[in-house]
């Protein structure tokens, strides 16, 4: 085997370019672009709500993103706190919990 890179055409005036692909037209654009907003838009949507389903105590309430962001926060402390007393409630009766465990 050569180590030379293979070429497809012998004679570099063989080559023909494959034809261009027509471009878009400014309305084209727009409308590629308005339905890739929506459609990130709606991702961020069904992430907050997937957030609100997750957190307790956002059941039958109106889905502000703000709300979601502070129920989730207050949520995660809380999980925080309880597995802080965890650990502790562990190693007080004697049991170990390995550094890795413990990190936050």
């Amino acid at each position: 085997m050569s180590s030379s890179p293979r070429h497809r055409y012998q004679n570099p005036m063989d080559y023909v370019p494959p034809p261009e692909k027509p471009r878009l037209t400014e309305a084209e654009k727009k409308s590629n672009h308005i339905a890739s907003e929506q459609k990130r838009r709606a991702a961020i949507r069904e992430g907050f709500d997937r957030l609100a389903e997750l957190t307790p105590g956002m059941e039958g309430q109106g889905r502000s993103e703000g709300l979601v962001l502070q129920k989730v926060v207050e949520y995660a402390k809380d999980l925080v706190d309880e597995r802080r007393k965890l650990i502790e409630e562990v190693e007080g009766r004697g049991g170990r919990v390995e550094r890795e465990l413990k990190k936050f």
